[in-house]
């Protein structure tokens, strides 16, 4: 038999391809033919041809972003989140290979668990528009992090090169962010007629200074006024072509821009301004207590609904010309449990078996590159004991950081981001918080773990 499938995480950097290689190594031990498509942040890979489609019996789709659909017309299609592939691959293609196709000319979309998928529906809404926003702010980011080593106000004198990379990077991927946020959570919900009501929200939001938590509410509401509008307005045929062009742009973009300015935009822009101001005083036990929070979320699912909400939280505390200390928070506490497995995996060697001395290898590398989820293997292996050591030592990271008040102009780039002058504030102190949130990482997995079993036990002698 053979599959296509398609994978794609929020933020299309590590589950994405976790998940494909998964999916493909099990077809392989299964005997099965299998070709799967990554939707990630550089775009699709290995994509599918309209050949493989056709051959295919069923099209699993692993993903927690919106992934259309209308390609796979008269296709049986099975559809999870992205962590569900990296848990059960072997299970998943199992559930194809049992399917029987009765319909062949119609799409069917299969869910599992249907009722959690629904429950995850305005989560994978939001997922959608942050993994489309992250380039923008990464893009955005690391340009106002390259001009600032020319000097942290080197970018105020006009005509100069720092001067020309905050226009680029703060004057225009940045102000590009809450609008590709808000328009691309309304096309999650709504597909394309989504996108001008939603982005126009988000413009508005950033105007009316609603930030992020505006551009939030302006996505959703765009993508919840189109779906309404194209349930309740009914042309005939002869006047349908009017509904994408005119009709539905018009008036959601109407309905949207009115709401947020004359009823949401003041009350957001309160929420957003008090917010702001509560984290730039931040100090003493208020900022010991958010690292804490924003520790423990980072580490309680290594890149799922949690993790994924501290990141997009870090990411709105982000403005342009600006760093921020939550941000720098959460990447630290993101960096510390794969760093902390791959030190653990050295200081107590019996506590692992071979192949986790091995994977543990890359860890080091993954931690390195504030890529979390290079934890979840260790994780899932023994999650009692590993997941409460992480969630110790990315807190501590956590509380470190806030109360060193490092702080970081730029959403990702992990520990190379020290490497660029000024782009890290306090960054020694910062390098301090990520090796003591390490350490103490690797304590509590040591303290906690019990030893392998006599059998591996007898495999680690023989080879130290």
């Amino acid at each position: 038999m053979k599959f296509v499938a398609i994978t794609s995480c929020p933020t299309g950097i590590a589950h994405t391809y976790m998940a494909a290689e998964a999916l493909e190594m099990a077809a392989k031990e299964m005997g099965e033919e299998i070709k799967v498509e990554t939707q990630g942040s550089v775009g699709a890979e290995n994509q599918l041809t309209e050949k493989d489609i056709r051959e295919a019996r069923v099209v699993i789709i692993a993903a927690d972003t919106n992934v259309l659909k209308e390609r796979f017309a008269g296709k049986t299609i099975i559809e999870v989140g992205v962590k569900d592939a990296i848990k059960d691959p072997k299970g998943l293609i199992q559930r194809a290979k049992d399917i029987k196709l009765e319909d062949k000319n119609n799409l069917k979309v299969i869910n599992t668990e249907a009722k959690k998928v629904e429950k995850k529906g305005p989560y994978k809404h939001l997922m959608t528009g942050v993994s489309y926003m992250i380039p923008f702010v990464a893009a955005g980011g690391i340009l106002i992090a390259i001009s600032f080593a020319f000097g942290i106000l080197a970018f105020k004198e006009p005509g100069t090169i720092p001067a020309a990379l905050m226009t680029i990077g703060g004057g225009s991927a940045f102000a590009l962010m809450i609008p590709i946020l808000a328009g691309f959570i309304a096309f999650s919900i709504a597909d394309r007629p989504g996108l001008v009501p939603g982005m126009v929200g988000g413009m508005l939001a950033s105007s009316l200074n609603a930030g992020f938590l505006g551009g939030i509410v302006a996505g959703f509401l765009a993508g919840y006024t189109v779906q309404f509008l194209k349930k309740t307005i009914k042309l005939p045929k002869s006047l349908a072509g009017l509904m994408p062009v005119i009709i539905l742009p018009v008036l959601s973009t109407l309905v949207v821009g009115l709401v947020m300015i004359f009823v949401i935009g003041k009350p957001m822009t309160m929420i957003n301004v008090g917010m702001a101001s509560w984290l730039k005083n931040l100090s003493g036990a208020n900022s010991a207590i958010l690292g804490i929070i924003i520790g423990l979320m980072m580490a309680a699912d290594m890149g799922g609904p949690i993790n994924k909400a501290a990141y997009a939280f870090g990411v709105g505390t982000l403005v342009a010309g600006q760093t921020s200390m939550v941000m720098a928070a959460v990447m630290a506490a993101g960096m510390t449990p794969p760093l902390g497995i791959a030190l653990a995996t050295i200081l107590g060697k019996r506590k692992f078996t071979l192949e986790e001395k091995e994977a543990a290898k890359a860890a080091w590398a993954l931690g390195a590159a504030f890529i979390t989820e290079g934890a979840i293997p260790f994780a899932a292996a023994d999650p009692i004991r590993m997941i409460p050591s992480l969630m110790v030592g990315s807190a501590t990271t956590g509380l470190l950081s806030m109360l060193f008040k490092a702080a970081i102009a730029v959403p990702h780039g992990g520990i190379f981001v020290l490497f660029i002058p000024n782009a890290v504030t306090n960054a020694g102190l910062y390098a301090v918080a990520i090796v003591a949130g390490t350490i103490v990482t690797s304590l509590m997995i040591l303290l906690l773990k019990k030893d392998v079993s006599v059998k591996e036990d007898a495999n680690i002698k023989a080879q130290y």
